[in-house]
């Protein structure tokens, strides 16, 4: 999952491309509350320090500065957007374009330390202050969104572009910013901008509520077991549990957190099934309690103040709104692809259900199969079919091996070396965050830092992410990136290696990707560093194929306590599992998709949202023995923010442009490692960012357009004639 702690692109579009960051501003006559010293002093607003280009003070930040840190940050930008907009010269690319892509960077820091605070190290505190600056942050955007004199020099320049056009990237970025203001009602008359302006303001309080809500749920339900509750539970998962219930005030106990880093081995794993029953039903409630922490209204009022929203611009709906800067262009294309997948994957889910049942029957367990048993016994099945343990397999996936392996890719591929940094000398915000240079192994250019913050705590949202802190642009001054992965691994008792799973070693493969795709970034303005939804989970997803290439698995796939590598017939029996449960992944990922954009397709008047997720899943025919991978009451990715609404099909958009590229590498005379193709890589589709159309860029990488056949053979599914 991408998120980008980066401005210009906040600030462009508004609401539209938030995901966890909400959205922003205030009158200046509150800010003049505050005294210019007290301002001054505030380190949140100053310009970072020390090495590597200067780098966020995260040692020193604090909750109580980041208030008027924003707030103040917000009449600058607004005074340099003022600037630019009253000029009397005639508008050119360089007095506006350039000075509008210039603007803004005190506010642009101080979203680095907010994003830390809202997504890394979370308080009440700061819950409270996130909730006040949200509507004001929404006025913000909109006073620049909805700016007439600085859109009127925009659609100046855009105007006189299309007659005369200008150098590529120029151009590029004239088109995104025109394209930008437009679709977020910059040409709108007084009074519909005036509604527009209300309904962000509105949205961005409901973002923030819906998150929060969500944290709540993963924070405060927690399983408690007993030494008796453990049978079928590793070794070190029953220590990291034991833990975490001793830093809870449980010692002696063990706790199961609300997490999915957490929850997935136990479902796995624990042969009680009871407790697996209480551990699922803890998750995949979160925000579907019925108390005050409860997201159905909140996704109601959403759903219909988004479409109010898009019909003042005269669409039908939502998605239509959406996706018109998208790859897949309308919400028909991106339903074509889900609906072509979907039959074969719950076609396969009904052949996994058969042969988990089957499993259970045979070991007298006397059970129907119900959706916390589906990943307990699909082990049972997996160790069955390819006499393959994924316990056993997890031995040889050890947390700092795979880093090792992923720096070892980009090393081959992007031709960086990872070196740790003296320890002290870049601040971090946590203990356990650790930061890495990145330079070029011939040159030794420096290319930017790489900070890891790799384990799941109290104050920390769920699942695993990418961020950048400072983007890569050389218009000004070239500037390195500062990129940051984030992940919930538990974290092992003292002296205990981390061990994962197959699966989430490629989600660590996966963000990577998109740290990869910040690092290799060579465009000059920093909107081009943004993206098109459905194309930026490319990239990353195509990172995840190097993980199981031979020069990783020989490599870095060592036995945590032996060091002795992986065996070969181990290897063999992972491979052949490759397609193993591509049921339930394929649809529990496509059943939160579809939903996503039925949701918004609907009618939102009066929508009951409860009911219609009930019935679209049984419209779809949903397989009763899994659920969607995200619920609707807790969709973050669509209802935190707008990055995804409506978008959430985009991994799969992407996973046909993945496995089209991915059978290019098999194709290739040097396989996954061959320098003619990996320059390609690298020249098309990562360095461009969004400087080049991804349908563009993936053609001159490909030389055709990407074919579904690939993605079904990827999947083990029928391929059409």
């Amino acid at each position: 999952m991408l998120t980008q702690a980066y401005f210009k692109q906040f600030r462009l579009v508004g609401l539209a491309l938030l995901f966890l960051f909400l959205s922003c501003k205030q009158d200046s006559k509150d800010s003049d509350k505050v005294s210019d010293m007290a301002m001054s002093e505030n380190l949140l607003l100053q310009a970072w320090e020390g090495p590597y280009g200067g780098v966020p003070a995260f040692d020193k930040m604090k909750v109580e500065d980041i208030k008027q840190a924003v707030e103040k940050g917000m009449e600058l930008s607004l005074a340099e957007i003022d600037e630019i907009a009253e000029s009397e010269d005639e508008p050119t690319f360089v007095n506006t374009i350039e000075a509008y892509e210039r603007s803004g960077k005190e506010l642009n820091r101080v979203f680095s330390y907010y994003g830390i605070m809202s997504n890394n190290v979370s308080t009440p505190e700061f819950r409270e202050i996130q909730a006040e600056l949200a509507p004001k942050l929404s006025e913000y955007s909109s006073k620049i969104n909805q700016n007439e004199k600085l859109f009127a020099r925009i659609k100046a320049v855009y105007d006189a572009s299309q007659e005369n056009p200008l150098e590529a990237d120029q151009q590029r970025v004239v088109d995104l910013i025109y394209t930008g203001f437009a679709m977020n009602g910059a040409e709108l008359d007084a009074e519909k901008k005036k509604r527009y302006a209300e309904i962000n303001k509105e949205l961005s309080s409901l973002y923030t509520k819906f998150s929060n809500n969500v944290l709540h749920d993963e924070e405060n339900y927690v399983t408690y077991l007993n030494e008796d509750q453990l049978s079928g539970l590793s070794e070190g998962y029953i220590k990291s549990a034991a833990q975490i219930a001793k830093e809870k005030g449980r010692e002696g106990e063990y706790a199961v957190t609300n997490t999915r880093s957490s929850m997935d081995p136990f479902l796995t794993y624990s042969d009680e099934r009871e407790l697996r029953k209480q551990v699922w039903t803890n998750y995949y409630s979160r925000g579907d309690n019925g108390d005050e922490y409860d997201n159905n209204d909140i996704i109601a009022q959403i759903l219909k103040l988004r479409r109010e929203r898009v019909e003042l611009l005269g669409h039908k709906n939502y998605a239509e709104w959406r996706l018109q800067d998208r790859m897949a262009k309308t919400p028909e294309n991106a339903m074509e692809l889900m609906e072509a997948v979907w039959p074969a994957a719950i076609a396969r889910v009904a052949e996994e259900v058969t042969d988990m049942q089957a499993v259970a029957d045979e070991k007298g367990d006397d059970i129907t199969i119900e959706p916390w048993d589906y990943r307990y016994y699909a082990e049972k099945v997996r160790q069955a079919k390819y006499d393959l343990d994924s316990d056993e397999v997890k031995q040889y996936l050890q947390l700092d091996k795979l880093r090792e392996a992923m720096f070892y890719v980009a090393g081959r591929l992007f031709n960086y070396k990872f070196e740790p940094v003296a320890e002290g000398s870049v601040p971090v915000f946590q203990e356990d965050v650790k930061v890495w240079e990145v330079t070029d192994k011939d040159s030794g250019e420096h290319i930017g830092l790489w900070y890891l913050d790799p384990y799941a705590r109290t104050g920390k949202r769920s699942g695993a992410w990418a961020t950048m802190y400072r983007t890569h642009t050389t218009f000004d001054g070239k500037e390195t990136v500062l990129a940051s992965n984030n992940s919930n691994f538990v974290k092992p008792a003292p002296g205990e290696a981390v061990l994962v799973s197959w699966d989430d070693a490629t989600t660590f493969f996966h963000e990577f990707g998109h740290a990869l795709h910040f690092f290799s970034s060579n465009v000059k303005y920093p909107t081009l560093n943004g993206g098109v939804r459905d194309y930026t989970e490319f990239q990353s997803q195509l990172l995840e194929r190097w993980l199981s290439t031979d020069e990783v698995i020989n490599q870095y796939l060592v036995h945590n306590e032996t060091g002795e590598p992986i065996p070969a017939e181990l290897v063999e029996k992972i491979k052949k599992a490759a397609t193993f449960n591509q049921g339930f992944s394929t649809t529990e990922y496509l059943a939160s998709a579809l939903m996503d954009m039925k949701l918004h397709l609907a009618d939102p008047a009066n929508i009951d949202v409860d009911k219609f997720e009930r019935e679209t899943l049984a419209e779809l025919n949903m397989p009763k023995e899994l659920p969607m991978r995200h619920r609707t009451p807790h969709f973050g990715h669509v209802f935190s923010g707008e990055g995804y609404a409506t978008a959430y099909y985009g991994y799969m958009w992407a996973d046909v442009l993945t496995s089209d590229a991915g059978e290019a590498f098999k194709e290739a005379p040097g396989g996954f490692y061959d320098e003619e193709l990996a320059g390609k890589l690298v020249k098309y589709l990562f360095a461009p960012r969004n400087s080049i159309d991804p349908a563009d860029a993936y053609r001159l990488f490909r030389g055709r357009d990407a074919k579904i056949e690939a993605l079904m053979r990827d999947r083990g599914f029928p391929v059409g004639k």
